[in-house]
């Protein structure tokens, strides 16, 4: 495993302890973020992470996630183009796993 991935797993071991400058990104479309989501967790579509990039920057890491990790790659990739350096991609798992887990969640 790289320093640039993380299992779901892993990531829910560390997700309490984030500070105020990491950032859970949620690239699903609104109505799944607003079916469930990660606490804390900010959702931006991965088809509007381009436009929207400039909120990124104030943080210091970014763990991105999907539904089941494919959106996740996609908006690594995009964002990893911009310029970011920052980020973690969850691509084993998403919010299907999540749920399934029993992690918590916000509605």
């Amino acid at each position: 495993m790289s320093d640039n991935n993380l299992s779901l797993t892993d990531f829910y071991k560390i997700h309490q302890d984030l500070g105020p400058n990491d950032l859970i990104l949620d690239v699903r479309k609104p109505d799944e973020f607003s079916d469930a989501h990660m606490p804390k967790a900010l959702n931006i579509p991965v088809d509007q992470l381009a436009a929207r990039s400039a909120e990124l920057k104030k943080f210091s890491k970014i763990y991105i996630h999907c539904k089941r990790g494919g959106r996740a790659k996609t908006a690594f990739e995009t964002l990893s183009g911009l310029g970011f350096n920052n980020l973690v991609c969850i691509q084993d798992g998403g919010m299907d796993m999540w749920v399934e887990s029993g992690f918590p969640i916000e509605k």
